[in-house]
Order: structure tokens, then sequence, then C-alpha cells
């Protein structure tokens, strides 16, 4: 018996990196999944990794399409047991040179895309009376970075946004649980692509050489453990993989 046997997945964001690896950890602990993404090629070879995984092109600043992938997993699937809000981006710029171009996409693409995805699942889990909805923030949200101003914005106001779901659903009686994970440097096609574009002496770097990049499946671990009974007990926080970055 798998942690999610007869349970549903859907994973924004799941074409690479992070959200990837946490179809995989919970596809085999038995989970069916459904990856979203906008990179179609990626999306479509993870998912033929996995014999029940159903992948959909999504912009998850559609509000619109966020109603049609959660009706076309419940189509396929009949059911929808936990929702990961992975999908992100950054875009490097302090706030004198950021453009407002920049800082509005990665706000519309993290933290309206939390917001629409909360919003879009909630209603259909709590049918079932049951669920857990995992929110991907950063220690970007959590400590001072001056490089990515608009993505610390972001990724912070997830972890307020999840503690705001987790105790509407509480003070509704839905059995849903709302947790967010707060990763540092973790190995990812969007973190390499990150420490390449940043100066030879940025800060970053230095908490990079200092504290160590994580693997995908550090996360991932922790994404299964929020979404399976194992972490029942557990709504409202966020939880730190960081190796003491933000000691």
């Amino acid at each position: 018996m798998g942690k999610m046997d007869g349970k549903v997945a859907l994973i924004t964001g799941g074409a690479s990196g992070l959200g990837a690896e946490d179809a995989r950890t919970l596809a085999r602990e038995g989970a069916k999944v459904v990856i979203t993404d906008v990179q179609d090629e990626l999306g479509a070879k993870v998912a033929g990794e996995m014999p029940e995984c159903l992948y959909l092109n999504h912009d998850v600043r559609d509000e619109a399409r966020w109603g049609e992938v959660v009706a076309q997993a419940l189509d396929r699937f009949g059911r929808l047991d936990t929702l990961v809000n992975n999908a992100g981006l950054v875009r490097f710029g302090n706030i004198e040179d950021l453009s407002y171009a920049d800082y509005k996409l990665q706000v519309e693409v993290m933290l309206d895309g939390t917001f629409l995805g909360c919003r879009a699942a909630i209603p259909h889990m709590s049918k079932d009376g049951s669920g857990s909805i995992i929110n991907m923030a950063s220690v970007g949200g959590l400590k001072a970075i001056s490089a990515i101003p608009a993505y610390s914005a972001a990724k912070a106001g997830i972890i307020g946004m999840t503690r705001s779901v987790a105790i509407h659903c509480q003070e509704m009686g839905y059995r849903i649980r709302c947790n967010a994970i707060a990763p540092g440097g973790i190995v990812t096609p969007m973190t390499a692509q990150a420490i390449a574009e940043l100066p030879a002496d940025d800060p970053g770097l230095e908490q990079n050489a200092s504290h160590g990049m994580g693997d995908p499946s550090d996360v991932a671990n922790m994404v299964l453990y929020l979404a399976c009974a194992d972490g029942r007990h557990i709504t409202g926080t966020t939880i730190t993989i960081d190796n003491g970055e933000t000691m």
C-alpha cells in the first residue's frame, strides 16, 4: 500500500524541477497525478513516466482555465485530494531597476496563481470532506534579498495567504489542510539559470556556498508528508527546507 493510494493530486509547474519531482514522488506512492504547465513538450514527457498521469497546458494566471483544469481532473480521475501550487519564475532586478512588467509577471504567476488555485480547488475538495493544499513559498519570502523584490513579495504573500486559507477551511468545517513550503537553494533548471544570471559578487551565491544546494527530492518528500495522512495534524504553517539559511 502506498501512502497516496486512491488519491488524486494536481501539481502546477509540473513539467520540470520541483513540480516534476513532486509528481514522481506522489505517483510512486500510488497517486493519480495531473500536472500542468506551459512547457508542453516537457510536460508530456514527464507525464509519460507515470502510469496514471494527465498533462494539461495551463497558464495559472488564467481564471477561466483554472475551472477547466479542475473539471478535466475530476472528469479523468473522479476526485481531487491534493493541490500543489508550484508554478513560479524569477526575474532579477532591485527596486530601482526592476521593470514594472517583470514585477507584475512574477506576482501574477505566483501569488495570483496560488489564489486562483486555492479558490478553484476548495469547493471540490470540500465535497469529499478532505484535502491538502501545498503552496510553494521560498526563503526569499522570509528574508531580505535585494535582487528579487517582486519574487520576495509574491512568496511572502503566499505565506500569508496560506494561513488565511487554512483558517477559512477550519472555520467552514472543511477537513482541508493548507500549508506552505519555503525552500532555500535547490538544484533545478530555474535556479541554475538564476545563478548564471547573478553577478559573481552577489550575496546569494555566497549563501548557496555556505548552506549548500538541496535536491528536488528534499522538497518532494515534504510535499508527500503534507499530502498524505502523515501530515494530518499540520495546517496553516510554513516549513523551511534550507539547511539553516534562515536561522
